[in-house]
């Protein structure tokens, strides 16, 4: 049974697309490629078709990621298929629990940075898009710590299921 993690930012282009890409690495490294789906989208449809935004590209080719990638907007029904949406910020988080249909759904949303110990009260990865280059990069860097906490917390609720 496959594990699904989708990761949303506001218009698919900057955050979520880092996190999926970083986060599919984390995976892959860590063996469990065959038993967890990663993905992305947005809570908007701005840049539906799209390639993520070239600096979003450019830092992840600078580290090492792969990203294939075309935007789209985050549909309700998809909480169903889904084992966690990840929210990049607040706001996505509370957009997210709105669509969701049901109470179980709403609490498959999490922040993402809830899962780095060292973010303290400051849970929201800052939209890179309006500022330049080393926005993208500390988003990265924030994804990156992040996902090692997510990761464990994905393996768990793997092997849980597999026991």
């Amino acid at each position: 049974m496959t594990y699904r993690v989708c990761f949303v930012c506001t218009g698919n282009i900057c955050r979520s697309p880092i996190a999926e890409s970083v986060f599919r690495a984390r995976v892959e490294e860590a063996g469990l490629d065959t038993l967890v789906e990663i993905d992305s989208a947005g809570t908007g449809d701005w840049h539906e078709g799209e390639n993520a935004d070239p600096r979003a590209r450019s830092v992840l080719e600078e580290h090492g990621y792969a990203l294939d990638h075309r935007a789209r907007r985050f549909e309700s029904s998809w909480f169903a298929g889904l084992d966690l949406v990840i929210a990049l910020d607040l706001g996505h988080l509370k957009a997210l629990r709105h669509l969701a249909p049901t109470e179980e759904d709403a609490a498959k949303v999490r922040l993402l940075r809830s899962y780095d110990p060292a973010a303290g009260d400051d849970l929201d990865v800052p939209d890179p898009y309006y500022g330049g280059r080393d926005g993208f990069q500390e988003c990265l860097e924030m994804v990156e710590e992040a996902s090692t906490g997510l990761l464990a917390a994905v393996r768990e609720d793997v092997e849980g299921r597999m026991a």
